[in-house]
């Protein structure tokens, strides 16, 4: 990625993950049973004029933040849909505000997808009426985030891992193992950065699947009581090793870089940015153990009147083109496997791992803690994000 753009993308995702770091409660929309409703049965006929677009920034750009990054506006010229975007800085942000009708569309991450499927706000999706499906990558096809009881709810955006991220300097021999940034002996206390949200809860639950594979944890966002309990344990346990828990990616790398912290938890943007400014001072390595990831979704209001334009929508960001242009310029992976291809760095793919399918396998995407075990399991209840967000707010604060 172009220097420039990295630049960008630094500032989107600050101002994001800084807002995230102050997200409160709100409510799962589990009603432990898959909505009704089928999808639109087209065909996609001409638009309708107009699409209310909800969007993380720096996924629906029309030229006003850079004039030369613009995927917006020809798709209002080829459709004639005029396109009003409102961007939110979290999960939580987004799944209120579609609550209130006012839009079309949504990027939804994993964290937020399915509070939307089981409120019964958004529609399944006919993915034969979106034609770049076909080249979307299997593996992020069909997943837990994305589909429910085999019912597709939306179309594919993009992917990352959350990574190590470690000084060079200090390590002249990348670490493999998450565990310095957990065991209570570490050498490194008081200068372990993790992530600031709830979700990173799943962070030490990948540990425990490593580390306490007693505990029975197969899926880090389905975990019952006693497993939720030894997370929580875990984290109090990391508390005195950490320098702070980071919402600011720029500070993140610059801490890294000159050896103020020692190891900490992030995204490949993160180093890509801080070694654009002083070469290789920022490693990365997915541990051993694995780790956690995200992978966003377009999806589609339940009864939106501006069904066609919609469904352009949906094709257009799946579209080749368009997700090079995105995954460049907000720096992720593309979910289209055509779009490498066509990226301005030649190297963008190889950097955020795009089309190595076996790099994804302990890669496990944030997805929504519901009720309802999302590994399967019938015989016992799993604790709701409600009461992830509850525990983070307690430990944080204390």
């Amino acid at each position: 990625m172009h220097k420039s753009r990295l630049l960008k993308a630094a500032a989107l995702g600050s101002a994001v993950v800084l807002l995230a770091a102050c997200g409160g409660s709100t409510d799962s929309g589990d009603s432990g049973t898959t909505p009704g409703g089928s999808a639109y049965a087209g065909p996609v006929g001409e638009g309708e004029g107009t699409l209310n677009v909800l969007a993380w920034p720096g996924y629906a750009e029309d030229g006003s933040t850079d004039p030369a990054i613009d995927w917006v506006t020809p798709f209002e010229e080829e459709t004639g849909c005029q396109v009003n975007v409102k961007v939110f800085a979290t999960s939580n942000e987004a799944f209120t505000l579609f609550q209130s009708g006012q839009y079309d569309v949504v990027s939804a991450s994993g964290d937020a997808s399915l509070r939307l499927v089981y409120g019964d706000l958004v529609q399944p999706v006919d993915t034969s009426l979106v034609p770049n499906y076909a080249d979307i990558l299997p593996d992020l096809k069909d997943k837990a985030w994305n589909t429910v009881d085999g019912v597709n709810y939306g179309i594919p955006h993009g992917r990352g891992a959350n990574l190590l991220l470690y000084p060079t300097k200090q390590y002249p021999t990348a670490p493999d193992s998450w565990a310095d940034m957990w065991e209570a002996d570490s050498p490194i206390k008081g200068k372990v950065v993790p992530y600031n949200d709830a979700i990173y809860i799943a962070d030490a639950a990948v540990y425990l699947m490593a580390t306490q594979p007693d505990l029975g944890i197969t899926n880090p966002y389905a975990l019952d009581q006693t497993q939720f309990d030894a997370a929580i344990a875990l984290l109090e346990q990391q508390k005195p090793l950490v320098a702070y828990y980071w919402g600011d990616l720029v500070k993140q790398g610059q801490d890294l870089a000159t050896g103020t912290t020692a190891q900490s938890q992030g995204w490949q943007l993160t180093a890509n940015l801080t070694n654009a400014e002083t070469a290789d001072a920022v490693g990365t390595v997915k541990p051993k153990e694995g780790t956690t990831g995200w992978s966003d979704t377009w999806m589609v209001k339940k009864d939106t009147a501006s069904i066609n334009c919609a469904y352009k929508w949906l094709d257009h960001l799946a579209s080749p083109e368009v997700q090079a242009e995105i995954a460049e310029y907000f720096g992720e992976a593309p979910a289209n496997a055509k779009a490498c291809a066509l990226t301005v760095n030649t190297n963008h793919c190889t950097e955020f791992h795009a089309e190595e399918t076996g790099y994804w396998d302990d890669v496990w995407y944030w997805t929504t803690p519901t009720e309802k075990c999302l590994d399967g399991r019938t015989d016992v209840t799993c604790v709701t994000y409600d009461e992830w967000v509850k525990a983070w707010s307690t430990l944080t604060s204390a």
